[in-house]
This record gives C-alpha cells, sequence and structure tokens, in this order.
C-alpha cells in the first residue's frame, strides 16, 4: 500500500527537524561493555543501519562510532558505541580511556552483557561509577539466541536493575529495546534560559553586538536560544547592538523587563541601563542554564589569591576559528593579569574532555558550555570541584574584573547569595 503523501512529508520533516537539533539538547545514549558482548551488533540494530564494524574479533570497536536518531518519545538522541572495557594491552587502554571520558557525555547508558555470559568487576566499576554520579542505565543481555544465564538473570534482578533480553536479529526485541530505552532515559532538570524571569507582553531588550566569530547572517546560540524562548513566553523581544541601546530605551513607552548583553558589552550596557531595570549577561544565563551559576560565581573567591606562575586553565568545549583578539586566548587572559598584577601561566584545551594532569590548575576558566548538554557541563564542574579547583565561565569573570557583580546576578537568587559568600570572605 503506497504511503500517504502527508506522511511521507512528515517523515521528511520529522528526519531534517533531527538532523538540525543542536548536539547540545540531544539525548545521549551509549553503549558500553566488555569487548565481543554484541555492542556493535546492537547498535547498528538500535539505528537500523551498519553504521558500526561488526566482528568477532574482540577489540574491533577503536574510537568511539556516533549516529542521530529520533526516538520516541524521547526526540533527538545521539547513539555512542564504545570501545571494550577489558582492552587490557597498551592501546587497549588507550581505547578503554576513550570509553571512560565518553561516558561523561551520557544521559543514559545501555551496560550490554552477554546473556550466557558473567557477571564482573568490569560491568560493577561501570554501575557504581553512574549511580555515583545519577546516570541512568539499562542491563541490555545480549544474544539472547546463544542461551540464557538464569544465575546471571537471578543476580541482576536482586539488584533491581533495570533490564532487557534482547537478540541483534530478532526486530521485535530491538522495538522493545528501544521502547525501554525510552523508559529509562531522563535528562537532568535543566533550568530555562530566559523565560521564567519573563512574562507574557514584557519588552525584553537583549544587546547582540556583532560577533566576529559568528558566521556571517547568523547570530551566536545563546542569542538565538534567548529570542526564541521569549516568543516561546510570549514576551516581546527586541534586539539592538550596544550603540543603539540608549536610543532604543529611550523609544519604548514602557520600561523592559530585563536587559540582557553580551559579557564584551557589559560596561557601557551597564552605564546605559538605569539601576531600576534589571541587567544581566547572555553567558550568566548560560552558567544557571547549562550549569551550576552558584559554584561558577564561588569561583570567584580564588581571584584575589592568584599568584605569580599559577596555572589556570582556558576550558573551550568547542573548536573554532581562532581571532585575532580572541576573546579566551587574549582578551580574558590580558583583564585577569591587569586585575591581579600577577603574570599566570594560562593554558587553552579545547573538546569536550579535560586535559590529563588537571590537578595542576590553580583555576578554570570555562566557556558558556552552549555546544554540551547540561549533564557534560555539569559534570566537569563536578570534576573540577572534586579535586579542589575553583571553576568559573567566561561571562562571570569577565562581569567581575569589570565591576559588574553583584548587578548582572540581581536576578538569581543562588547566585547572589554565593557572591555574598565570596564578598564576605574578602572582607
Amino acid at each position: 500500500m503506497a504511503i500517504p503523501l502527508r506522511l511521507t512529508e512528515d517523515r521528511s520533516l520529522l528526519a531534517t527537524r533531527t538532523m538540525k537539533t543542536p548536539e547540545s539538547y540531544r539525548t545521549h545514549v551509549i553503549f558500553a561493555g566488555r569487548r565481543n558482548a554484541g555492542k556493535s551488533s546492537l547498535f547498528n540494530a538500535f539505528v537500523g543501519s551498519k553504521i558500526a564494524i561488526v566482528s568477532d574479533q574482540p577489540g574491533t570497536t577503536t574510537d568511539p562510532v556516533y549516529k542521530s536518531m529520533e526516538l520516541l518519545p524521547i526526540g533527538p538522541v545521539t547513539l555512542i558505541d564504545t570501545a571494550g572495557l577489558d582492552d587490557e594491552d597498551q592501546i587497549g587502554q588507550l581505547r578503554v580511556s576513550k570509553t571512560l571520558s565518553t561516558l561523561y557525555k551520557a544521559d543514559i547508558v545501555c551496560v550490554v552483557i552477554e546473556a550466557n555470559g558473567d557477571w564482573s568487576d568490569y560491568e560493577e566499576k561501570l554501575i557504581v561509577d553512574l549511580e555515583n554520579r545519577d546516570v541512568p542505565f539499562l542491563i541490555v543481555l545480549s544474544k539472547s539466541d546463544l542461551g540464557i544465564n538464569a544465575s546471571l538473570i537471578k543476580f541482576i534482578q536482586s539488584k533491581n536493575y533495570p533490564y532487557k533480553v534482547v537478540c541483534a536479529n530478532d526486530e521485535q526485541s530491538i522495538d522493545d529495546l528501544r521502547k525501554a530505552v525510552g523508559a529509562v532515559a531522563q535528562k537532568p532538570y535543566e533550568p530555562p534560559l530566559i523565560k521564567d524571569l519573563v512574562d507574557g507582553g514584557d519588552f525584553v531588550v537583549l544587546v547582540v553586538p556583532i560577533d566576529l566569530e559568528a558566521p556571517k547572517g547568523r547570530l551566536i546560540t545563546p542569542q538565538v536560544e534567548a529570542i526564541r524562548e521569549c516568543l516561546d513566553a510570549e514576551t516581546i523581544p527586541i534586539v539592538t547592538k550596544e550603540r543603539e541601546l540608549r536610543w532604543t530605551l529611550d523609544g519604548l513607552k514602557s520600561k523592559p523587563k530585563i536587559v540582557v548583553t553580551d559579557s564584551q558589552a557589559v560596561m557601557k550596557v551597564m552605564a546605559d541601563v538605569p539601576d531600576d531595570i534589571p541587567l544581566t549577561t547572555f553567558s550568566i544565563l548560560e552558567a544557571r542554564h547549562k550549569g551550576d551559576i552558584a559554584e561558577l560565581v564561588n569561583g570567584l573567591r580564588i581571584i584575589r589569591h592568584l599568584e605569580d606562575g599559577d596555572n589556570v586553565l582556558i576550558s573551550e568545549a568547542c573548536s573554532h576559528r581562532t581571532l585575532a583578539d580572541d576573546i579566551a586566548r587574549v582578551k580574558i587572559p590580558r583583564w585577569l593579569e591587569n586585575f591581579t598584577g600577577k603574570h599566570l601561566n594560562f593554558e587553552v584545551h579545547s573538546g569536550r574532555e579535560y586535559p590529563e594532569n588537571l590537578q595542576k590548575y590553580k583555576l578554570i576558566l570555562h566557556c558558556g558550555g552552549c555546544v554540551i548538554t547540561r549533564r557534560m557541563m555539569i559534570e566537569r564542574i563536578r570534576q573540577a570541584k572534586t579535586l579542589g579547583i575553583p571553576i568559573v565561565n567566561y561571562g562571570v569573570i569577565i562581569s567581575y574584573l569589570h565591576g559588574a557583580i553583584p548587578r548582572v546576578l540581581e536576578p538569581f537568587p543562588e547566585a547572589k547569595m554565593a557572591w555574598d559568600d565570596v564578598n564576605a570572605q574578602r572582607v
């Protein structure tokens, strides 16, 4: 029977939306387990295409394999196949290290075990880590056509772990697996970017300097997200450049509910916005939306204690074309050294994982995290906190160095409270 045209169009639109959904808004589903457990076969069956290489030879998967798809009821997801956790030779340890770092991206982990196999220390350590980080998981017993170990089932049931018995060659069991993943997966609470700060009918002024790092004809991600949330909240977003801000404010018949500016223009904008109008920055909004704003503000406590030669990590979650006056590599280091009067050792690292030997850094300056998920950003903050390393994001440090704190924190009680604690320590 021919598929109705409307249904075909809907599927096409669904696929288009799936591919265009930013990585930072996708649920990440990771297949992890020992070598030859059947991860790649399940990954391919789950996707419905032969993406990952499958072989009886253990250790076939070396680097993580990624595939985007739509998974109801979750929506857009990114599936990730990983190397075996039990790869013990020298090269294998590098693969395992890559797998472990990839697991920090997970919103849900499918822990794959052969159905006729046994529980091992590899699964035990993985589950303990996931439980400690509150990451949902599903035990997937693969290759069920080759037999099922009843003792393994009883052990999993005794732990009350969610599990599914599957066979990669059985479409019904794979469909059941998709449903099980959808039922178990849960993204962490993600605060809105701005819509909880405004009401329908409010004017919201967004100060958007022309960012040289943004491709021609586009705005940067937080600006686009803010406009969309304002529209969703039925407010009236007004977008202007910093040079036209005063004229814009004078032209409004009523005061805006809030003004949001790019961090680099915060000094000029703060001078132009009356004190009775709330003001913040896009990066401060991102600090709450993607991370732990109180912890990022708390990181400011170290600034006045930095010494000559201290190592400062500038961590960027994405890679981009470096400009002559780059914000991370040039401006922030210059502002921070001018503020402290110290000669600091800045190291820039781009990518989704931290560099090795994180302990050597006295401070982490992190980007806004607009290209990574909230869980990833929270995990990066957690790692820093565990090691006792203060961490701030670009917007927080820029506002601090330019005297815009506490004003830009006023809309956020938890951030203001953290600042009061930091300020009290100074006194």
